[in-house]
């Protein structure tokens, strides 16, 4: 196991004030960061910070100690995955920019006929939103969708629910997205083997949230395809994008990479060879996502130039920022957990009960996705939480903990999630339609997700 940020033994913590001081803390806490996003519409990341040193102040400690232990969590959590998640921003720009991700989609949409299209659809979701932010996803498939459903003929609701269930299946359930990361992180996980295992999660997932949902969706709602992108591309521009090998090679390379390190570390675990000092040094993920970022200049941006090149990867940092603090926000709040006492406290309790941590981490992301409306939030805040539960964990089962809190941070996408209002405004639909699609889709990945992680949880 690789760990960006190694968990805190539970012994060297001294609860900085009684048990009951310090779990009354934490739930003022947590209500007071769901109510200053959900209600005063304050930004998650001010409300994380006001709520994490919060948090520490009303457990015990005092202000200065607070802040010191928020802003600690906030530089070691950046310093692991905010480097990771800059990467990756470029590396999904240049991707979309140089016209790569069309190419892909096109390849795939010419060798599709009528009946196996909503599957086609589906992996282009899948594959389009590997190396991409959600919205940045969404805005590059919905073109593709609406233009598939016009020339196609079929439904529009048949052909845009598998791929917004491959868009949203990746974000939730597979790194290098933020949420992922920064579940890793914080609970110490693998990341090659939480991929591996996001991946074997994610391909029943989509199967049936995306084309045998999107089936049944298209018989509830029939919407009108959307008079929007009817312009033709221009055909020099289509010649000058990167070929359909060239794009995926790219999406693939550091998944590669990642999962030969994680196999290799399993295989041989105490192996020190060059060969395997190599292998684990190209796994790293920094070091991977580094030589998909090299790979996607030299080889997509041929036809940009080197402007273009330079311009694509500038312009993909200010769309990331307000995820970057937000998830920097989230190790904030998960180290005053850990310095405070309280997240032993958590623990214990949990492991008093019984009850399943992988089920507990599911409930505990979903209840924080479904009042907020955001899944990154849901993620980092359940991740910060479990913490201290992961550190008395093996490493399969700390890769499940962050599965299962990834799928419990898609359930239930209604009025106050932004993707809610981006899928509907796209596809035309009104709000109870968008109810009985999109919200309806996001609920089956999250439980059929929990369900893979649980079915993985008796084999591991």
């Amino acid at each position: 196991m690789y760990p960006f940020i190694a968990p805190m033994a539970d012994d060297a913590i001294q609860p900085a004030s009684s048990e009951p001081q310090l779990i009354i803390a934490a739930l003022v806490g947590i209500a007071i960061i769901i109510t200053l996003i959900t209600w005063l519409k304050v930004h998650p990341f001010f409300a994380l910070t006001v709520g994490a040193v919060g948090v520490g102040i009303g457990a015990g400690l005092a202000p200065g100690v607070a802040v010191t232990s928020y802003t600690t969590g906030f530089g070691s959590t950046m310093g692991g995955v905010g480097v990771l998640i800059g990467l990756g921003a470029m590396f999904g720009k240049l991707l979309a920019d140089s016209g790569g991700a069309d190419r892909i989609v096109d390849t795939l949409i010419k060798r599709a006929g009528p009946k196996s299209l909503p599957w086609i659809m589906g992996l282009i979701g899948a594959l389009v939103g590997l190396p991409m932010f959600f919205e940045v996803g969404l805005v590059l498939l919905i073109p593709i969708v609406i233009l598939v459903a016009r020339r196609s003929g079929i439904s529009l609701i048949k052909v845009a629910i598998p791929a917004l269930a491959g868009l949203s299946v990746m974000h939730g359930l597979v790194p290098p997205h933020p949420g992922p990361l920064v579940a890793v992180s914080t609970l110490g996980a693998d990341l090659g083997l939480t991929l591996a295992f996001g991946i074997l999660v994610a391909i029943p997932t989509v199967i049936i949230a995306g084309p045998v949902f999107g089936n049944i969706a298209a018989r509830w709602v029939d919407v009108p395809v959307p008079d929007l992108f009817v312009a033709a591309k221009d055909e020099d521009e289509k010649r000058r994008r990167p070929s359909f090998a060239v794009a995926v090679g790219g999406i693939l390379l550091p998944v590669v990479l990642m999962l030969a390190r994680s196999i290799a570390d399993s295989v041989a675990p105490g192996d020190e060879g060059s060969f395997k000092a190599f292998l684990d040094f190209l796994g790293t993920p920094m070091v991977a996502l580094s030589i998909a970022l090299v790979y996607a200049m030299v080889f997509f941006g041929r036809s940009m130039g080197r402007a273009g090149v330079q311009k694509s990867m500038a312009s993909s940092l200010p769309d990331v920022a307000g995820i970057l603090l937000i998830v920097g926000a989230g190790g904030g709040f998960k180290q005053v957990l850990i310095d405070t006492g309280i997240g032993t406290v958590i623990a214990n309790a949990i492991n008093d009960t019984g009850i399943s941590v992988v089920l507990l981490a599911w409930v505990v992301a979903a209840l924080i996705r479904v009042a907020t409306g955001s899944a990154t939030v849901a993620t980092v805040t359940a991740a910060g939480i479990l913490a201290p539960v992961a550190a008395n964990l093996q490493g399969a089962e700390v890769s499940l903990l962050v599965l299962a809190i990834g799928a419990g941070s898609l359930f239930l996408s209604h009025v106050n999630d932004a993707g809610f209002w981006l899928v509907k405004e796209y596809l035309g639909t009104t709000v109870g339609q968008n109810l009985k699609t999109w919200t309806v889709m996001e609920c089956i990945i999250s439980v059929v997700g929990l369900g893979g992680v649980l079915i993985l949880d008796i084999f591991v």
